[in-house]
């Protein structure tokens, strides 16, 4: 069986959010970067307890730049066994899902998997564009997938219940928490990854559907108020008029 995991770096969720170039880009000067935990916990964790209970070979491919590879390291010392970079910055989603559809096209995967989203985002996009681009079945915002032959089971959270579905191979999962479980690299896995090879393709032209005018902060909070225990009126009011949460 071959899987093949989307992953894509995210800023840790320490970091402090800044832009530049007029707001038009985020301002990457001493960010942390880290696998989407989506990717990296649902995704790719699914994917390799497959390997180890059916067997299975285990490709992350990301979209972006050389400085991308550090976050594919960590993968493969999680415990990929192959790792691709498309060599392009990821400009918007079209562009990122025809990327990875034009190598999934030329590999034959059985099932591809991506994290419902990325944190930084929340586009919850290219799953939903990957398998239009490959004609394959896709199930988004998955909590459990078991593979029964030339089907998976995929379990989905909806509302007063869960939703069961069985679909045929090959297809595209995106994951959400219930999948799995996070893993921490081992020794093992981290001296292994440095000497595994990173292939590195160039990207197709394509033109980007969407462009970011701008990026805007959110707005500063405002000083807390403290309201007397015997003013209920005030209290109700600012509630009502201001908070609006009653």
């Amino acid at each position: 069986m071959k899987i093949l995991v989307c992953i894509s770096k995210t800023p840790d969720t320490t970091a402090k959010i800044a832009f530049t170039d007029a707001s038009k880009k985020f301002d990457e000067t001493g960010v942390q970067f880290i696998i989407n935990p989506y990717d990296e916990w649902y995704a790719l964790v699914r994917a390799l307890e497959i390997k180890e209970s059916i067997g299975a070979e285990v490709t992350i491919i990301t979209v972006g730049p050389s400085n991308d590879e550090a976050i594919m390291r960590k993968a493969l010392a999680i415990g990929a066994d192959n790792a691709i970079r498309i060599d392009a910055e990821p400009t918007d989603a079209y562009f990122v899902a025809l990327q990875l559809a034009e190598f999934a096209k030329l590999n034959a995967f059985d099932l591809i998997l991506t994290g419902k989203e990325t944190i930084n985002f929340n586009g919850s996009q290219i799953g939903g564009m990957l398998a239009e681009c490959l004609d394959s079945p896709y199930v988004s915002v998955a909590s459990k997938l078991e593979v029964e032959g030339k089907n998976i089971r995929v379990e989905r959270e909806i509302t007063g219940g869960i939703e069961v579905l069985q679909v045929s191979l090959p297809a595209v999962v995106s994951c959400a928490k219930g999948m799995a479980e996070q893993r921490i690299p081992n020794m093992r896995g981290i001296m292994a990854a440095r000497t595994k090879p990173l292939e590195v393709r160039p990207a197709l032209p394509v033109d980007a559907l969407t462009s970011f005018s701008s990026y805007a902060s959110p707005a500063t909070k405002s000083a807390v108020k403290i309201i007397d225990a015997n003013a209920l009126d005030t209290l109700v009011a600012l509630l009502h008029n201001e908070a609006k949460v009653i």
